[in-house]
């Protein structure tokens, strides 16, 4: 019997491995299972056994996937994991999302060049560049300090992206995201600036600069040489593309104040068959094997949240999808950028539901792509920027709803508290009141926090307030601020496909363009899969 075992084993791993190999017992449905021993000594097996089946792939990677989920910590994994699975009426607890099955799992660690706790413009230059950078500055050497344009402008500060080095081998580049186009994330492809919110002249303005020194990032989506060169741009931001005043037939209003529509002037610059999409009818409805160029714009700034989408905008999956199809008829193959952005924009709203919910959305473009492509010849990494300060807290039963109140109470005030909560935002002072009245002190900071000026302050009781668990349901936090910040813990990195037994351990977040570099041989970098290959390393 385990000689039969053993050839069983030794002929799946020479076989390969693939997330569809993986078994399905995390879908479960019945909480009784779980309180059998013997359940958990076959999980164990069966767990051994998927781990048995992993092989190394140091094939070439052909086509090249880089997810990012901005603002997605681990905790946010957790917890959409088990909103998923509530969602879907199976134990969320022992729910898996999709890029959780991947093969290969390390850490990253985020800090920027000048922060302990870093934003998303400093980590983007590290993930696609390969150089960690000062806070809010993008595409730039740590030499260049917050809105030093002369010194962001030299050439010898400007770091080349990853996405430059794949154009550079003959690959076809994009990169799809739910913020603007020009926002940090993706900016972190193609910009070079001294801060992050220089996205159109008319921030720079606004920011006490001048236009002529600080271009701005929408400007260079256009001027510079990566993003002149990507086959697709995907995401929201009109506005900071098109002139103030102007009438344009998607409807977008501009505020541009140089009078330039950068929209018509990345279509027109293109020599091959180029298409423009401001709807998601108009995606759906692209031809992807007559088009080489695909723009997309499908908001003025920011793209809905999924939970808000009337059907006007596309999915993140479906904007993933027909990325791949353009990209992937280069016969030299593709590197896609592809971004889950407005998973922090709901941290920063304390809106966890929301947050949750473009996580699960994110995954969903995860496995698109997959599906899309061979893990023979496609790496597909996924990480997030930086994390948040959300926590999942306390000692809940097993299937209490992760957004809604937690089944304890606390041993001081003994009332319940949400599951979900925040070390800091701008919901401070929703979950207090006073027990009493005290006159006189009208412009105190105590009633500017509490909305009162006694110095007795109670909680509320969160079983009665109507809105607990709804999308825009904003969770308690510990200390005031209008927007929620990020947190400086590590954050997870996933992978899939050639070489991506790489990406394990705690890794420094600025390693992670030079092992996709390597795993597709791109760049000038000594060290290749390449060179691995021909002198049999």
């Amino acid at each position: 019997m385990r000689v039969i075992l053993i050839i069983f084993l030794v002929s799946k791993i020479s076989a390969g491995f693939q997330i569809s190999q993986i078994d399905e017992s995390c879908q479960l449905n019945d909480a009784d299972i779980l309180k059998n021993s013997h359940f958990w000594l076959e999980d164990a097996q069966r767990t051994l056994k998927n781990k048995l089946l992993l092989k190394e792939n140091r094939k070439i990677a052909k086509n090249v996937i880089f997810f990012i989920g901005d603002g997605m910590s681990v905790p946010t994994v957790t917890a959409s994991r088990i909103y998923d699975g509530q969602v879907r009426g199976i134990i969320g607890e022992r729910n898996l999302l999709f890029m959780e099955r991947f093969p290969y799992v390390g850490l990253s660690k985020t800090y920027c060049a000048d922060r302990q706790v870093a934003d998303s413009a400093c980590t983007a230059t590290a993930y696609h560049t390969g150089i960690k950078a000062n806070y809010e500055t993008i595409g730039v050497s740590p030499r260049v300090r917050k809105a030093d344009c002369n010194s962001a402008a030299q050439k010898q500060n400007q770091i080349e992206s990853i996405a430059g080095k794949a154009q550079a081998a003959g690959k076809s580049t994009g990169i799809v995201t739910t913020t603007r186009v020009t926002h940090a994330s993706p900016a972190g492809a193609y910009a070079h600036t001294s801060h992050r919110d220089y996205e159109s002249d008319k921030d720079v303005v606004e920011l006490g600069n001048d236009p002529a020194i600080c271009v701005d990032i929408g400007r260079q989506l256009v001027e510079n040489f990566v993003s002149k060169n990507l086959n697709v741009v995907m995401g929201g931001g009109a506005s900071k593309l098109l002139p103030k005043g102007a009438d344009h037939n998607t409807g977008f209003v501009g505020q541009r104040l140089d009078g330039r529509n950068l929209i018509d002037e990345w279509i027109s610059s293109k020599q091959s068959p180029t298409t423009f999409a401001f709807s998601r009818q108009h995606l759906i409805d692209i031809d992807t094997n007559a088009t080489d160029n695909l723009l997309g714009i499908f908001a003025n700034s920011h793209m809905s949240y999924n939970l808000d989408n009337d059907g006007s905008q596309p999915s993140l999956k479906e904007m993933t999808a027909t990325a791949i199809k353009v990209l992937k008829k280069n016969s030299n193959g593709f590197f896609l950028f592809v971004e889950g952005g407005r998973i922090d924009h709901a941290h920063h709203e304390t809106k966890a539901k929301k947050a949750l919910d473009e996580t699960v959305q994110f995954d969903a473009a995860i496995q698109q792509a997959y599906e899309l492509t061979s893990p023979e010849d496609t790496l597909i990494v996924i990480s997030a920027d930086h994390g948040h300060t959300m926590t999942i807290n306390g000692y809940p039963l097993l299937g209490n709803s992760i957004t809604g109140v937690g089944t304890d109470n606390t041993d001081i005030d003994l009332l319940p508290y949400t599951t979900l909560s925040y070390a800091n935002g701008p919901a401070f002072n929703h979950f207090l009141y006073s027990s009493k009245s005290k006159p006189s002190l009208a412009n105190s900071y105590h009633r500017f926090l509490y909305g009162t000026d006694t110095d007795e302050v109670k909680r509320y009781d969160v079983r009665k307030m109507a809105n607990i668990g709804d999308k825009n349901f904003q969770y308690p936090a510990a200390a005031p601020m209008a927007d929620e910040t990020h947190g400086g813990g590590d954050v997870a990195v996933y992978a899939s496909g050639p070489w991506s037994h790489l990406f394990t351990g705690v890794l420094e977040q600025s390693v992670l363009p030079a092992f996709m570099s390597f795993a597709a041989c791109i760049g000038p970098e000594e060290l290749s899969s390449c060179n691995l290959i021909d002198n049999q390393l």
